[in-house]
């Protein structure tokens, strides 16, 4: 869109955008005021049952595979059974907390961003949609979020703590602790938790205020001058929401700086245990702050370092002079180019800067996949490598190996050896959809789980598999376990070579640990189920066409079994007759 120049045009958008805008904030909140409340109660008290009625199995299934598992050794076994009661005690009162307040935000937020969404889509009934758009969304998602933490609470919890008490690989030593270092460890970490929580909690509220007019001073430039997050027509109504909200982030920041300095308070104790020194456990309290304030002044875009002290807490840290000596001056060369461009807002280069990389979201990806396991099942269905008890085991016991973990893994598995065979950058995961490092969603939690793709795509193109191997693998993935080497001796697999067959199997178990890592997620359990039952309705209706189609051919065979039991005469009637129909199909060709 063209952006106003001149002052006047700038403060005409400025005044023309303020009733536009205000007249859709008061139709959310009217529209929050409705729906918030059932929002809040459904997944307030939908939540907290979830929470009180397993609170009681949560407890003692954690202690029983804490006890049982075999990772921990003795001494920090013990340490995690006594600690264990604080955290499992107040998981009912936090769970229920923010269980109410998430509720509130929700029933609060949702309608008042569909509003603006409604305004800024290309619609017809673009006024309908505003005040439609939010209402029984919200309520959906409400009951959306209740499924999605029963979920996390049935499944995905106890599927942790069954990992855990799982047998541990013969070359993998457990974690322990020294008796002897514990009284330090504990001593360090309780005086680092008195110490940094106040000295960080006064450093975030220092800077709360700098933080807070700075992002206004940014986002109503932004407003004036329509750049930035204002640019364009549909993003206008959400960046002028986001003036309003920037408040709440910033207490929100505060109150996460909070929660987060008792955790940087008992890593104290961690470094005690990994340097064997309390000397240097109390050096780590003091530095921690120093670099705490550090990362805020980064954040804020503010001068480099902080004044605080900082202390060496690792015997590792020391440098040498020479390199100490050119990483100053490089960063001295940085800051001196980068003060002129530090005082620019990002947004004042948004007419020039056009990306031409295509960021992908989460849930696109997520789409894709589901996609992909969608026409993927499909066909394992049609070769008979799944069946309607795999489905129905799956939908009744809700844990099938078979199509929880194995068809999954085949599909992912179909996605590498496409791209492999490509010669592919990335991943191919859809039509004219690749996924390349460069355009993946910046996402920790899917960087985790895409990152080992990229590396076993390239795995299989340098193995170079040819079509008879790759139909076996295909099959080996469904119909195998796939956890010892012996497991393929009977398979007839083509080829004879131990390595390869054990960089083959490598990569499915990597893969299956990935896919049972993924199935933990709330919603892609839901998402997941929610194929399984359309993938048995479409094999019931197969099967049912199948017999329908029997039964036809059955009856006709029935009837021209019992005609033939007729006179001669009939029969060399029907023979003449056969005769003539065959003679004028000849005469057509």
């Amino acid at each position: 869109m063209e952006v106003p120049s001149g002052l006047l045009a700038k403060l005409w958008s400025f005044v023309s955008f303020i009733p536009f805008f205000s007249l859709l904030f008061i139709l959310g909140l009217l529209k929050a005021a409705i729906i918030g409340p059932v929002a809040a109660a459904i997944i307030g008290s939908g939540n907290s049952a979830v929470v009180i009625g397993l609170w009681p199995a949560h407890f003692i299934w954690t202690y029983f595979s804490v006890a049982r598992t075999k990772r921990l050794g003795l001494a920090l076994k013990i340490v995690v059974l006594v600690s264990l009661i604080v955290p499992l005690g107040l998981w009912p009162v936090v769970a229920v907390a923010g269980s109410i307040l998430g509720g509130i935000g929700y029933g609060i937020f949702a309608p008042l961003i569909a509003t603006f969404q409604a305004a800024g889509q290309n619609a017809i009934d673009k006024c309908y949609h505003c005040f439609a758009d939010g209402c029984l969304s919200t309520i959906k998602g409400s009951c959306t979020v209740v499924v999605d933490f029963t979920d996390f609470c049935f499944h995905s919890y106890f599927s942790y703590m069954d990992e855990l008490s799982e047998k541990m690989p013969p070359d993998e030593k457990p974690m322990d602790v020294k008796l002897m270092k514990l009284p330090g460890c504990l001593l360090v970490g309780l005086i680092g938790m008195l110490v940094d929580v106040p000295l960080i909690t006064v450093v975030t509220l220092w800077k709360s205020p700098y933080m807070l007019f700075r992002g206004w001073k940014r986002l109503f430039e932004d407003l004036i001058g329509r750049e930035g997050p204002f640019l364009e027509t549909v993003c206008v109504p959400f960046a002028g929401l986001a003036i309003l909200l920037w408040p709440l982030a910033v207490v929100g920041a505060v109150v996460g700086a909070i929660i987060a300095s008792f955790f940087l308070g008992l890593y104290g104790g961690v470094i005690v245990h990994q340097e064997d020194s309390l000397h240097m456990g109390f050096s780590y309290i003091i530095s921690v702050v120093s670099l705490f304030d550090e990362y805020v002044n980064d954040l804020l875009y503010v001068r480099e370092g902080s004044c605080l002290p900082r202390l060496r807490y690792r015997r590792n840290m020391d440098r040498n002079p020479e390199i100490e000596k050119v990483d100053n001056n490089c960063c001295n060369e940085l800051e001196s180019k980068g003060q002129a461009s530090s005082t620019q807002l990002i947004s004042e280069n948004s007419r020039t800067l056009k990306w031409p990389i295509q960021q992908y979201r989460p849930m696109q990806v997520w789409d894709w996949l589901f996609k992909s396991y969608e026409v993927d099942g499909r066909i394992l269905l049609r070769d008979g490598l799944i069946t309607i008890k795999d489905i129905e085991e799956c939908i009744v016991k809700g844990n099938c190996k078979k199509l929880c973990i194995r068809l999954q893994a085949w599909s992912i598995l179909q996605c590498l050896l496409t791209s492999a065979k490509a010669d592919a950058s990335g991943i191919v995961i859809g039509d004219n959809a690749e996924l390349t490092r460069s355009n993946m969603p910046r996402d920790k939690v899917f960087e985790w789980f895409a990152g080992p793709l990229f590396v076993m795509k390239e795995q299989l193109k340098k193995l170079e598999l040819d079509e008879s191997e790759e139909a076996c693998l295909r099959k080996l993935v469904m119909e195998c376990k796939n956890e010892t080497p012996e497991d393929w001796n009977d398979s007839g697999y083509p080829s004879e070579d131990s390595v390869r067959r054990a960089q083959l199997q490598a990569i499915i178990r990597r893969l299956q640990g990935i896919v049972a890592s993924m199935s933990r997620i709330p919603t892609f359990r839901r998402r997941f189920r929610n194929l399984v039952k359309l993938l048995y309705i479409e094999a019931i209706q197969a099967d049912a066409s199948v017999h329908h189609i029997g039964g036809i051919l059955k009856a006709r065979l029935s009837g021209q079994r019992s005609s033939g039991k007729g006179s001669k005469k009939d029969g060399y009637e029907n023979d003449d007759a056969k005769g003539n129909k065959a003679n004028e199909n000849l005469d057509v060709v």
